[in-house]
Protein backbone atom coordinates (compact mmCIF):
# COMPACT_ATOMS: atom_id res chain seq x y z
CA UNK A 1 0.00 0.00 0.00
CA UNK A 2 2.85 2.02 1.09
CA UNK A 3 4.54 1.70 -2.89
CA UNK A 4 1.10 2.37 -4.08
CA UNK A 5 1.16 5.89 -2.23
CA UNK A 6 4.99 6.43 -3.46
CA UNK A 7 4.01 6.09 -6.75
CA UNK A 8 0.76 8.56 -6.54
CA UNK A 9 2.84 10.68 -4.86
CA UNK A 10 5.93 10.52 -7.66
CA UNK A 11 3.24 11.17 -10.27
CA UNK A 12 1.95 14.42 -8.80
CA UNK A 13 5.63 15.80 -8.06
CA UNK A 14 5.46 17.61 -11.81
CA UNK A 15 2.51 18.77 -11.18
CA UNK A 16 3.36 20.63 -7.71
CA UNK A 17 6.70 21.77 -8.82
CA UNK A 18 5.06 23.47 -11.31
CA UNK A 19 2.15 25.24 -9.06
CA UNK A 20 4.98 26.07 -6.70
CA UNK A 21 7.35 27.92 -9.22
CA UNK A 22 3.91 29.92 -10.65
CA UNK A 23 3.37 30.80 -7.54
CA UNK A 24 6.92 31.87 -6.97
CA UNK A 25 7.18 35.87 -6.44
CA UNK A 26 10.22 35.02 -8.53
CA UNK A 27 8.63 36.12 -12.56
CA UNK A 28 12.25 34.27 -14.43
CA UNK A 29 11.15 31.44 -12.24
CA UNK A 30 7.44 31.78 -13.12
CA UNK A 31 8.62 32.17 -17.01
CA UNK A 32 11.09 29.14 -16.78
CA UNK A 33 7.75 26.80 -15.18
CA UNK A 34 5.81 27.84 -18.32
CA UNK A 35 8.07 27.39 -20.21
CA UNK A 36 8.68 23.72 -19.63
CA UNK A 37 4.99 22.85 -19.73
CA UNK A 38 5.14 20.58 -22.77
CA UNK A 39 7.87 18.63 -20.48
CA UNK A 40 5.43 18.46 -17.60
CA UNK A 41 2.43 17.83 -19.58
CA UNK A 42 4.57 14.93 -21.13
CA UNK A 43 4.95 13.51 -17.28
CA UNK A 44 1.47 13.97 -16.78
CA UNK A 45 0.19 11.67 -19.82
CA UNK A 46 -2.41 13.25 -22.01
CA UNK A 47 -5.54 12.63 -19.49
CA UNK A 48 -4.08 13.98 -16.79
CA UNK A 49 -2.80 16.94 -18.84
CA UNK A 50 -6.55 17.49 -19.77
CA UNK A 51 -8.09 17.09 -16.73
CA UNK A 52 -5.65 18.72 -14.04
CA UNK A 53 -2.84 20.60 -16.00
CA UNK A 54 -5.30 22.85 -18.36
CA UNK A 55 -8.16 23.69 -15.98
CA UNK A 56 -5.51 24.96 -13.54
CA UNK A 57 -3.63 27.19 -15.95
CA UNK A 58 -7.25 28.55 -17.05
CA UNK A 59 -8.12 29.44 -13.13
CA UNK A 60 -4.31 30.85 -12.98
CA UNK A 61 -4.80 33.40 -15.85
CA UNK A 62 -3.41 36.19 -13.87
CA UNK A 63 0.31 37.05 -14.12
CA UNK A 64 2.88 39.50 -15.82
CA UNK A 65 2.14 39.96 -19.25
CA UNK A 66 5.71 38.14 -20.60
CA UNK A 67 4.61 34.96 -18.39
CA UNK A 68 1.26 35.24 -20.34
CA UNK A 69 2.95 35.88 -23.70
CA UNK A 70 4.81 32.61 -23.58
CA UNK A 71 1.62 30.28 -22.05
CA UNK A 72 0.01 31.47 -25.29
CA UNK A 73 2.89 30.90 -27.25
CA UNK A 74 3.25 26.83 -25.71
CA UNK A 75 -0.53 26.44 -25.57
CA UNK A 76 -0.99 27.05 -29.22
CA UNK A 77 1.34 23.45 -29.56
CA UNK A 78 -0.40 21.70 -26.86
CA UNK A 79 -3.06 19.82 -29.41
CA UNK A 80 -0.84 16.32 -29.35
CA UNK A 81 -0.04 16.75 -25.41
CA UNK A 82 -3.63 16.43 -24.75
CA UNK A 83 -4.47 13.68 -27.05
CA UNK A 84 -4.41 14.92 -30.32
CA UNK A 85 -7.18 16.41 -32.68
CA UNK A 86 -10.08 14.77 -31.13
CA UNK A 87 -9.33 16.47 -27.26
CA UNK A 88 -8.19 20.23 -28.59
CA UNK A 89 -11.27 21.73 -27.75
CA UNK A 90 -9.90 21.25 -24.42
CA UNK A 91 -6.82 23.98 -25.02
CA UNK A 92 -9.48 26.78 -26.25
CA UNK A 93 -10.78 28.09 -22.44
CA UNK A 94 -7.32 29.20 -21.52
CA UNK A 95 -6.49 30.59 -24.90
CA UNK A 96 -10.07 32.50 -24.90
CA UNK A 97 -9.38 33.93 -21.37
CA UNK A 98 -5.43 35.05 -22.75
CA UNK A 99 -7.18 36.63 -25.73
CA UNK A 100 -9.01 39.21 -23.42
CA UNK A 101 -6.15 40.40 -21.64
CA UNK A 102 -5.16 44.16 -22.06
CA UNK A 103 -2.04 43.56 -23.08
CA UNK A 104 -2.39 43.30 -27.33
CA UNK A 105 0.71 41.06 -28.12
CA UNK A 106 -0.28 38.45 -25.71
CA UNK A 107 -3.99 38.94 -26.93
CA UNK A 108 -1.99 38.73 -30.70
CA UNK A 109 -0.15 35.49 -29.47
CA UNK A 110 -3.43 33.98 -28.25
CA UNK A 111 -5.15 34.80 -31.67
CA UNK A 112 -2.26 32.81 -33.53
CA UNK A 113 -2.57 29.62 -30.90
CA UNK A 114 -6.32 29.48 -31.26
CA UNK A 115 -6.28 29.80 -35.19
CA UNK A 116 -3.55 26.85 -35.16
CA UNK A 117 -5.71 25.09 -32.64
CA UNK A 118 -8.82 25.52 -34.59
CA UNK A 119 -7.29 24.56 -38.02
CA UNK A 120 -6.98 21.46 -36.26
CA UNK A 121 -10.18 20.64 -35.26
CA UNK A 122 -12.72 18.79 -37.04
CA UNK A 123 -15.55 20.58 -38.94
CA UNK A 124 -17.67 19.16 -36.49
CA UNK A 125 -15.93 19.77 -33.37
CA UNK A 126 -15.32 23.59 -35.10
CA UNK A 127 -18.78 24.09 -34.95
CA UNK A 128 -19.47 23.05 -31.40
CA UNK A 129 -16.57 24.09 -29.62
CA UNK A 130 -14.65 27.04 -31.78
CA UNK A 131 -17.47 29.30 -33.13
CA UNK A 132 -18.78 29.72 -29.82
CA UNK A 133 -15.78 30.85 -28.51
CA UNK A 134 -15.79 33.05 -31.48
CA UNK A 135 -19.28 34.56 -30.63
CA UNK A 136 -18.60 35.01 -27.10
CA UNK A 137 -15.42 36.90 -27.78
CA UNK A 138 -17.64 39.35 -30.60
CA UNK A 139 -20.27 39.81 -27.38
CA UNK A 140 -18.10 40.28 -25.09
CA UNK A 141 -18.39 43.29 -22.72
CA UNK A 142 -14.77 44.73 -22.65
CA UNK A 143 -12.66 45.51 -26.40
CA UNK A 144 -9.93 43.28 -25.76
CA UNK A 145 -12.18 40.41 -26.85
CA UNK A 146 -13.98 41.72 -29.68
CA UNK A 147 -10.01 43.00 -31.28
CA UNK A 148 -9.53 39.26 -30.65
CA UNK A 149 -12.40 37.97 -32.74
CA UNK A 150 -11.44 39.40 -35.67
CA UNK A 151 -8.75 37.35 -36.29
CA UNK A 152 -10.32 33.76 -36.15
CA UNK A 153 -13.22 34.63 -39.00
CA UNK A 154 -11.41 33.67 -41.90
CA UNK A 155 -10.27 30.14 -40.70
CA UNK A 156 -13.91 29.36 -39.38
CA UNK A 157 -15.71 30.51 -42.17
CA UNK A 158 -14.52 27.83 -44.87
CA UNK A 159 -15.61 24.95 -42.66
CA UNK A 160 -18.95 25.60 -41.54
CA UNK A 161 -22.39 25.07 -42.45
CA UNK A 162 -24.71 27.86 -44.47
CA UNK A 163 -26.80 29.08 -41.86
CA UNK A 164 -23.02 29.36 -39.57
CA UNK A 165 -21.63 31.29 -42.09
CA UNK A 166 -24.58 33.26 -42.08
CA UNK A 167 -24.15 34.45 -38.40
CA UNK A 168 -20.39 34.62 -38.98
CA UNK A 169 -20.81 37.49 -42.30
CA UNK A 170 -23.45 39.31 -39.18
CA UNK A 171 -20.70 39.37 -36.54
CA UNK A 172 -18.14 40.63 -38.57
CA UNK A 173 -20.21 43.73 -39.60
CA UNK A 174 -20.79 43.86 -36.37
CA UNK A 175 -17.64 44.38 -35.45
CA UNK A 176 -17.36 46.72 -38.55
CA UNK A 177 -19.52 48.95 -36.86
CA UNK A 178 -18.53 48.70 -33.50
CA UNK A 179 -18.12 51.62 -31.25
CA UNK A 180 -14.88 51.05 -30.23
CA UNK A 181 -11.86 51.93 -32.90
CA UNK A 182 -9.61 50.11 -32.01
CA UNK A 183 -12.36 46.92 -32.53
CA UNK A 184 -12.73 48.69 -36.01
CA UNK A 185 -8.82 48.86 -36.77
CA UNK A 186 -8.89 45.16 -35.74
CA UNK A 187 -11.85 44.29 -38.24
CA UNK A 188 -10.14 46.81 -41.15
CA UNK A 189 -6.90 44.57 -40.77
CA UNK A 190 -8.87 41.20 -41.24
CA UNK A 191 -11.44 42.40 -43.72
CA UNK A 192 -8.62 41.38 -46.90
CA UNK A 193 -8.02 38.10 -45.39
CA UNK A 194 -11.88 37.40 -44.48
CA UNK A 195 -12.61 38.67 -48.06
CA UNK A 196 -10.64 35.51 -49.49
CA UNK A 197 -12.49 32.91 -48.06
CA UNK A 198 -16.11 34.43 -48.15
CA UNK A 199 -17.99 33.51 -51.57
CA UNK A 200 -18.21 36.05 -54.33
CA UNK A 201 -21.69 36.84 -54.16
CA UNK A 202 -21.43 37.11 -50.00
CA UNK A 203 -18.53 39.55 -50.64
CA UNK A 204 -20.40 41.83 -53.14
CA UNK A 205 -23.24 42.57 -50.66
CA UNK A 206 -21.54 42.09 -47.14
CA UNK A 207 -18.13 42.54 -47.12
CA UNK A 208 -18.48 45.18 -49.72
CA UNK A 209 -20.47 47.49 -47.59
CA UNK A 210 -18.22 47.13 -44.64
CA UNK A 211 -15.22 47.89 -46.99
CA UNK A 212 -17.09 51.05 -48.08
CA UNK A 213 -17.89 52.09 -44.31
CA UNK A 214 -14.52 51.15 -42.89
CA UNK A 215 -13.09 53.61 -45.38
CA UNK A 216 -15.31 56.79 -44.69
CA UNK A 217 -14.40 55.56 -40.87
CA UNK A 218 -13.53 59.34 -38.79
CA UNK A 219 -10.53 57.35 -37.44
CA UNK A 220 -7.80 57.53 -39.78
CA UNK A 221 -6.24 54.44 -38.37
CA UNK A 222 -9.42 52.39 -39.22
CA UNK A 223 -9.47 53.96 -42.75
CA UNK A 224 -5.50 53.05 -43.72
CA UNK A 225 -6.05 49.66 -42.49
CA UNK A 226 -9.31 49.61 -45.29
CA UNK A 227 -6.45 50.82 -48.08
CA UNK A 228 -5.06 47.31 -47.42
CA UNK A 229 -8.14 45.47 -47.53
CA UNK A 230 -8.84 47.19 -50.96
CA UNK A 231 -5.85 45.39 -52.57
CA UNK A 232 -7.34 41.84 -51.37
CA UNK A 233 -10.69 42.76 -52.57
CA UNK A 234 -9.63 44.19 -56.02
CA UNK A 235 -7.82 40.98 -56.95
CA UNK A 236 -11.23 38.75 -56.05
CA UNK A 237 -14.08 40.77 -58.20
CA UNK A 238 -13.93 40.81 -61.68
CA UNK A 239 -13.25 44.31 -64.11
CA UNK A 240 -16.56 45.33 -63.83
CA UNK A 241 -16.84 45.01 -60.26
CA UNK A 242 -13.24 46.66 -59.43
CA UNK A 243 -15.15 49.95 -61.32
CA UNK A 244 -18.28 50.36 -59.81
CA UNK A 245 -17.67 48.81 -56.19
CA UNK A 246 -13.59 49.55 -55.30
CA UNK A 247 -12.60 52.35 -57.53
CA UNK A 248 -14.98 55.42 -55.90
CA UNK A 249 -13.72 54.35 -52.62
CA UNK A 250 -10.15 54.02 -53.73
CA UNK A 251 -10.06 57.59 -55.17
CA UNK A 252 -11.41 59.08 -52.28
CA UNK A 253 -8.84 57.07 -50.27
CA UNK A 254 -6.16 58.90 -52.40
CA UNK A 255 -7.34 62.39 -52.09
CA UNK A 256 -8.25 61.66 -47.54
CA UNK A 257 -7.50 64.84 -45.47
CA UNK A 258 -4.88 62.27 -43.57
CA UNK A 259 -1.43 62.47 -44.98
CA UNK A 260 -1.37 58.44 -43.37
CA UNK A 261 -4.08 56.92 -45.71
CA UNK A 262 -2.60 58.79 -48.61
CA UNK A 263 0.98 57.31 -47.59
CA UNK A 264 -1.00 53.66 -47.28
CA UNK A 265 -2.36 54.13 -51.06
CA UNK A 266 1.06 55.08 -52.35
CA UNK A 267 2.61 52.08 -50.25
CA UNK A 268 0.06 49.81 -51.61
CA UNK A 269 -0.27 51.30 -55.09
CA UNK A 270 1.85 48.88 -57.72
CA UNK A 271 -0.32 45.86 -55.44
CA UNK A 272 -3.43 47.90 -56.60
CA UNK A 273 -2.06 48.53 -60.19
CA UNK A 274 -1.60 44.78 -60.49
CA UNK A 275 -5.00 44.34 -59.54
CA UNK A 276 -7.11 46.73 -61.48
CA UNK A 277 -5.69 46.05 -64.64
CA UNK A 278 -4.30 48.16 -67.29
CA UNK A 279 -7.53 49.72 -68.36
CA UNK A 280 -8.72 51.26 -65.13
CA UNK A 281 -4.85 52.15 -64.42
CA UNK A 282 -4.76 54.20 -67.52
CA UNK A 283 -8.48 56.13 -67.51
CA UNK A 284 -7.96 56.12 -62.98
CA UNK A 285 -4.85 55.31 -61.43
CA UNK A 286 -2.70 57.56 -63.20
CA UNK A 287 -4.16 60.92 -62.12
CA UNK A 288 -4.06 59.44 -58.74
CA UNK A 289 -0.31 59.16 -59.02
CA UNK A 290 0.13 62.34 -60.42
CA UNK A 291 -2.19 63.20 -56.99
CA UNK A 292 0.02 61.90 -54.97
CA UNK A 293 3.31 62.83 -56.91
CA UNK A 294 2.45 66.43 -55.42
CA UNK A 295 1.08 65.43 -52.38
CA UNK A 296 1.79 68.35 -50.02
CA UNK A 297 3.12 65.90 -47.20
CA UNK A 298 6.91 64.91 -48.12
CA UNK A 299 6.57 61.63 -46.72
CA UNK A 300 3.79 60.35 -49.09
CA UNK A 301 5.82 62.23 -52.35
CA UNK A 302 8.59 59.93 -51.13
CA UNK A 303 6.81 57.08 -50.43
CA UNK A 304 5.05 57.15 -54.03
CA UNK A 305 8.67 58.41 -55.77
CA UNK A 306 9.99 54.72 -54.87
CA UNK A 307 7.18 53.57 -56.97
CA UNK A 308 7.43 55.41 -60.25
CA UNK A 309 9.55 52.56 -61.44
CA UNK A 310 7.52 49.68 -61.15
CA UNK A 311 4.19 51.80 -61.64
CA UNK A 312 5.67 52.60 -65.06
CA UNK A 313 7.01 49.16 -65.69
CA UNK A 314 3.26 47.92 -64.79
CA UNK A 315 1.80 50.37 -67.65
CA UNK A 316 0.09 48.56 -70.97
CA UNK A 317 2.59 47.94 -73.02
CA UNK A 318 0.77 49.57 -76.18
CA UNK A 319 1.16 53.01 -74.88
CA UNK A 320 3.22 53.03 -72.19
CA UNK A 321 5.78 55.41 -73.67
CA UNK A 322 3.15 58.24 -73.93
CA UNK A 323 1.92 57.75 -70.69
CA UNK A 324 5.26 58.22 -69.07
CA UNK A 325 6.45 61.40 -71.10
CA UNK A 326 2.90 62.86 -71.04
CA UNK A 327 1.48 62.51 -67.81
CA UNK A 328 4.35 61.00 -65.23
CA UNK A 329 7.76 62.56 -66.73
CA UNK A 330 6.25 66.52 -66.07
CA UNK A 331 5.69 65.80 -62.17
CA UNK A 332 8.37 63.36 -62.19
CA UNK A 333 10.93 66.30 -63.09
CA UNK A 334 9.77 68.42 -60.17
CA UNK A 335 10.58 65.73 -57.84
CA UNK A 336 13.81 66.06 -58.60
CA UNK A 337 14.34 69.70 -57.14
CA UNK A 338 12.04 68.35 -54.32
CA UNK A 339 12.65 70.78 -51.27
CA UNK A 340 12.88 67.30 -49.20
CA UNK A 341 16.28 65.29 -49.62
CA UNK A 342 14.09 62.02 -48.62
CA UNK A 343 11.94 62.54 -51.75
CA UNK A 344 15.36 63.26 -53.87
CA UNK A 345 16.65 60.37 -52.45
CA UNK A 346 14.19 58.07 -53.25
CA UNK A 347 13.28 59.19 -56.48
CA UNK A 348 16.90 59.16 -57.45
CA UNK A 349 16.76 55.13 -56.12
CA UNK A 350 14.43 54.20 -58.92
CA UNK A 351 14.85 57.01 -62.06
CA UNK A 352 17.18 55.50 -63.80
CA UNK A 353 14.96 52.16 -64.33
CA UNK A 354 13.12 54.49 -66.83
CA UNK A 355 15.30 54.32 -69.14
CA UNK A 356 14.85 50.80 -70.94
CA UNK A 357 11.35 51.89 -70.95
CA UNK A 358 11.98 55.35 -72.61
CA UNK A 359 14.35 54.29 -75.41
CA UNK A 360 17.86 56.00 -75.77
CA UNK A 361 16.47 59.02 -77.72
CA UNK A 362 13.83 59.86 -74.89
CA UNK A 363 16.74 58.91 -72.34
CA UNK A 364 19.40 61.57 -73.76
CA UNK A 365 16.75 64.18 -74.52
CA UNK A 366 14.47 64.06 -71.16
CA UNK A 367 16.26 61.91 -68.30
CA UNK A 368 19.93 63.13 -68.59
CA UNK A 369 19.54 66.70 -67.66
CA UNK A 370 17.62 64.91 -64.87
CA UNK A 371 20.36 62.96 -63.92
CA UNK A 372 22.70 65.86 -64.26
CA UNK A 373 20.69 67.92 -61.74
CA UNK A 374 20.25 64.69 -59.71
CA UNK A 375 24.73 63.86 -59.46
CA UNK A 376 24.97 67.72 -58.54
CA UNK A 377 22.76 67.73 -55.62
CA UNK A 378 23.83 68.72 -52.58
CA UNK A 379 22.02 65.01 -50.02
CA UNK A 380 24.99 62.57 -50.57
CA UNK A 381 22.69 60.17 -50.91
CA UNK A 382 21.08 61.29 -54.28
CA UNK A 383 24.38 61.68 -55.54
CA UNK A 384 25.09 57.78 -54.62
CA UNK A 385 21.45 56.89 -55.62
CA UNK A 386 22.24 57.83 -59.32
CA UNK A 387 25.95 56.47 -59.28
CA UNK A 388 24.47 53.34 -58.21
CA UNK A 389 22.35 52.45 -61.10
CA UNK A 390 24.16 54.40 -63.66
CA UNK A 391 24.09 50.62 -65.74
CA UNK A 392 20.71 51.07 -66.25
CA UNK A 393 21.52 53.74 -68.55
CA UNK A 394 24.92 52.71 -69.72
CA UNK A 395 22.64 49.56 -71.52
CA UNK A 396 20.54 51.56 -73.31
CA UNK A 397 22.64 54.42 -74.69
CA UNK A 398 26.14 53.23 -74.28
CA UNK A 399 29.11 54.19 -72.68
CA UNK A 400 30.00 57.22 -75.08
CA UNK A 401 26.97 58.80 -74.84
CA UNK A 402 27.43 58.34 -70.84
CA UNK A 403 30.89 59.57 -70.74
CA UNK A 404 29.97 62.59 -72.81
CA UNK A 405 27.40 63.91 -70.40
CA UNK A 406 27.27 62.61 -67.65
CA UNK A 407 31.41 62.12 -66.63
CA UNK A 408 32.02 66.06 -66.44
CA UNK A 409 29.74 65.90 -63.56
CA UNK A 410 31.41 63.47 -61.84
CA UNK A 411 34.99 65.01 -62.62
CA UNK A 412 33.42 67.86 -61.24
CA UNK A 413 32.69 66.32 -57.97
CA UNK A 414 35.76 64.70 -57.79
CA UNK A 415 37.20 68.02 -57.67
CA UNK A 416 35.57 69.96 -55.60
CA UNK A 417 36.70 72.44 -53.07
CA UNK A 418 34.81 71.28 -50.29
CA UNK A 419 36.49 67.71 -49.25
CA UNK A 420 33.37 66.20 -48.27
CA UNK A 421 32.02 66.35 -51.39
CA UNK A 422 35.31 64.73 -52.74
CA UNK A 423 34.56 62.08 -50.00
CA UNK A 424 31.44 61.53 -50.81
CA UNK A 425 32.68 60.67 -55.12
CA UNK A 426 35.69 58.43 -53.69
CA UNK A 427 33.61 56.17 -51.87
CA UNK A 428 31.14 55.87 -54.81
CA UNK A 429 34.09 55.08 -57.16
CA UNK A 430 34.61 51.15 -56.92
CA UNK A 431 30.58 50.78 -57.61
CA UNK A 432 31.52 53.12 -60.80
CA UNK A 433 34.43 51.68 -61.66
CA UNK A 434 32.19 48.36 -61.81
CA UNK A 435 29.39 49.45 -64.01
CA UNK A 436 31.72 51.23 -66.37
CA UNK A 437 34.30 48.68 -66.70
CA UNK A 438 38.24 48.61 -66.82
CA UNK A 439 39.00 50.04 -70.13
CA UNK A 440 36.75 53.04 -69.73
CA UNK A 441 38.11 53.46 -66.05
CA UNK A 442 41.49 53.35 -67.07
CA UNK A 443 40.98 55.89 -69.74
CA UNK A 444 38.72 58.37 -67.46
CA UNK A 445 38.90 57.50 -63.84
CA UNK A 446 41.99 56.31 -63.09
CA UNK A 447 44.13 59.87 -63.00
CA UNK A 448 41.33 61.27 -60.37
CA UNK A 449 41.50 58.32 -58.53
CA UNK A 450 46.06 58.45 -58.36
CA UNK A 451 45.55 62.43 -57.92
CA UNK A 452 43.51 62.09 -54.64
CA UNK A 453 46.42 59.77 -52.82
CA UNK A 454 48.32 63.15 -53.01
CA UNK A 455 44.82 65.41 -51.67
CA UNK A 456 45.90 68.04 -49.02
CA UNK A 457 42.81 66.46 -46.62
CA UNK A 458 44.24 63.44 -44.63
CA UNK A 459 40.73 61.96 -44.96
CA UNK A 460 40.68 62.09 -48.53
CA UNK A 461 44.19 60.14 -48.41
CA UNK A 462 42.86 57.40 -46.19
CA UNK A 463 39.69 57.35 -48.31
CA UNK A 464 41.84 56.72 -51.48
CA UNK A 465 43.63 54.31 -50.09
CA UNK A 466 40.90 51.66 -48.83
CA UNK A 467 39.57 52.76 -52.63
CA UNK A 468 42.41 51.58 -53.90
CA UNK A 469 41.71 48.22 -52.79
CA UNK A 470 38.39 47.90 -53.87
CA UNK A 471 39.81 48.61 -57.32
CA UNK A 472 41.95 46.06 -57.10
CA UNK A 473 39.02 43.77 -55.76
CA UNK A 474 37.08 44.55 -58.78
CA UNK A 475 39.88 44.19 -61.47
CA UNK A 476 42.18 41.96 -60.18
CA UNK A 477 45.85 41.82 -59.17
CA UNK A 478 47.10 41.59 -62.41
CA UNK A 479 45.41 45.15 -63.31
CA UNK A 480 47.09 46.57 -60.25
CA UNK A 481 50.59 45.19 -60.75
CA UNK A 482 50.33 47.09 -64.57
CA UNK A 483 48.29 49.65 -64.11
CA UNK A 484 48.02 51.38 -60.40
CA UNK A 485 51.54 49.78 -58.29
CA UNK A 486 54.02 51.27 -60.61
CA UNK A 487 52.36 55.34 -59.82
CA UNK A 488 52.28 54.46 -56.27
CA UNK A 489 56.20 53.14 -55.84
CA UNK A 490 57.07 56.69 -57.49
CA UNK A 491 55.68 58.73 -54.19
CA UNK A 492 58.08 56.68 -51.99
CA UNK A 493 60.19 59.56 -53.38
CA UNK A 494 58.24 62.58 -53.03
CA UNK A 495 59.57 65.20 -51.48
CA UNK A 496 57.08 65.77 -48.70
CA UNK A 497 56.87 63.18 -45.79
CA UNK A 498 53.52 62.84 -46.12
CA UNK A 499 52.97 61.51 -49.23
CA UNK A 500 55.67 58.79 -48.65
CA UNK A 501 53.47 57.66 -45.54
CA UNK A 502 50.70 57.65 -47.98
CA UNK A 503 52.47 55.35 -50.30
CA UNK A 504 53.18 53.14 -47.22
CA UNK A 505 49.46 52.75 -46.75
CA UNK A 506 48.76 52.00 -49.83
CA UNK A 507 51.04 49.10 -49.83
CA UNK A 508 49.64 47.96 -46.93
CA UNK A 509 45.94 47.56 -48.10
CA UNK A 510 47.13 46.45 -51.53
CA UNK A 511 49.20 43.37 -49.99
CA UNK A 512 46.05 42.25 -48.52
CA UNK A 513 44.66 42.02 -52.22
CA UNK A 514 47.08 41.48 -54.36
CA UNK A 515 48.87 37.93 -53.24
CA UNK A 516 52.44 36.64 -51.50
CA UNK A 517 54.37 37.20 -55.16
CA UNK A 518 53.71 40.88 -56.27
CA UNK A 519 53.64 41.31 -52.08
CA UNK A 520 57.39 40.10 -52.23
CA UNK A 521 58.42 41.13 -55.16
CA UNK A 522 57.04 44.71 -56.03
CA UNK A 523 55.86 45.73 -52.09
CA UNK A 524 57.92 44.62 -49.41
CA UNK A 525 61.23 46.53 -51.35
CA UNK A 526 60.01 50.16 -51.25
CA UNK A 527 58.90 49.13 -47.73
CA UNK A 528 62.33 48.18 -46.71
CA UNK A 529 63.87 50.81 -48.42
CA UNK A 530 61.77 53.28 -46.39
CA UNK A 531 63.53 52.47 -43.38
CA UNK A 532 66.22 54.25 -44.16
CA UNK A 533 63.69 57.51 -44.34
CA UNK A 534 65.27 60.36 -42.24
CA UNK A 535 61.56 61.18 -41.07
CA UNK A 536 60.52 58.98 -37.97
CA UNK A 537 56.98 59.17 -38.67
CA UNK A 538 57.61 57.07 -41.90
CA UNK A 539 60.34 54.83 -40.41
CA UNK A 540 57.76 53.80 -37.44
CA UNK A 541 55.18 53.52 -39.96
CA UNK A 542 57.73 51.01 -41.87
CA UNK A 543 57.52 48.92 -38.70
CA UNK A 544 54.02 49.03 -38.32
CA UNK A 545 53.26 48.10 -42.38
CA UNK A 546 55.92 45.01 -42.20
CA UNK A 547 53.57 43.86 -39.39
CA UNK A 548 50.61 43.60 -41.62
CA UNK A 549 52.68 42.39 -44.09
CA UNK A 550 53.95 39.29 -42.82
CA UNK A 551 51.25 37.47 -43.08
CA UNK A 552 51.26 37.73 -47.29
CA UNK A 553 55.10 37.20 -46.89
CA UNK A 554 57.47 33.51 -46.83
CA UNK A 555 58.57 32.94 -43.35
CA UNK A 556 61.62 32.78 -45.44
CA UNK A 557 61.40 36.17 -46.55
CA UNK A 558 60.66 37.27 -43.00
CA UNK A 559 63.43 35.51 -41.37
CA UNK A 560 65.95 37.10 -44.22
CA UNK A 561 64.39 40.44 -45.08
CA UNK A 562 61.79 41.54 -42.82
CA UNK A 563 63.67 40.79 -39.15
CA UNK A 564 67.19 41.83 -39.76
CA UNK A 565 64.79 44.94 -40.82
CA UNK A 566 62.95 45.36 -37.74
CA UNK A 567 66.09 44.34 -35.67
CA UNK A 568 68.02 47.90 -37.03
CA UNK A 569 64.43 49.79 -36.45
CA UNK A 570 64.41 48.70 -32.67
CA UNK A 571 67.83 50.28 -32.18
CA UNK A 572 66.50 53.48 -33.94
CA UNK A 573 67.20 56.39 -31.97
CA UNK A 574 63.69 57.84 -31.81
CA UNK A 575 62.02 56.25 -29.37
CA UNK A 576 58.47 55.98 -30.97
CA UNK A 577 60.64 53.70 -33.76
CA UNK A 578 61.92 51.81 -31.03
CA UNK A 579 58.44 50.64 -29.91
CA UNK A 580 56.50 50.25 -33.18
CA UNK A 581 59.59 48.17 -34.23
CA UNK A 582 59.83 46.20 -30.95
CA UNK A 583 55.66 45.76 -31.41
CA UNK A 584 56.19 44.44 -34.60
CA UNK A 585 58.76 41.81 -33.77
CA UNK A 586 55.84 40.62 -30.96
CA UNK A 587 53.29 40.67 -33.22
CA UNK A 588 55.10 38.19 -35.50
CA UNK A 589 56.55 35.77 -33.21
CA UNK A 590 53.54 35.52 -31.89
CA UNK A 591 51.92 35.04 -35.23
CA UNK A 592 54.48 32.26 -35.76
CA UNK A 593 53.82 30.50 -32.64
CA UNK A 594 49.59 30.34 -33.38
CA UNK A 595 50.44 28.89 -36.75
CA UNK A 596 53.06 26.27 -34.98
CA UNK A 597 50.18 24.95 -32.52
CA UNK A 598 47.61 25.33 -35.52
CA UNK A 599 49.69 22.66 -37.62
Amino acid sequence: MASNDKSVDDSLYPIAVLIDELKNEDVQLRLNSIKKLSTIALALGEERTRSELIPFLTETIYDEDEVLLALADQLGNFTSLVGGPDYAMYLIPPLESLATVEETVVRDKAVESLRTVAAEHSAQDLEIHVVPTLQRLVSGDWFTSRTSACGLFSVCYPRVSQPVKAELRANFRKLCQDETPMVRRAAASKLGEFAKVVEIEYLKSDLIPNFVQLAQDDQDSVRLLAVEACVSIAQLLPQEDVEHLVLPTLRQCASDSSWRVRYMVAEKFVDLQKAVGPEITRVDLVPAFQYLLKDAEAEVRAAVATKVKDFCANLDKGNQVQIIMTSILPYVRDLVSDPNPHVKSALASVIMGLSPMLGAYNTVEHLLPLFLIQLKDECPEVRLNIISNLDCVNDVIGIQQLSQSLLPAIVELAEDSKWRVRLAIIEYMPALAGQLGQEFFDQKLRGLCMGWLNDHVYAIREAATLNMKKLVEQFGSQWAEQAIIPMILVMSRNKNYLHRMTCLFCLNMLAEVCGTDITTKLLLPTVLLLASDPVANVRFNVAKSLQKMSPYLESSVIDTQVKPTLEKLNSDVDVDVKHFASEAMAGIAAAFVLIANLT
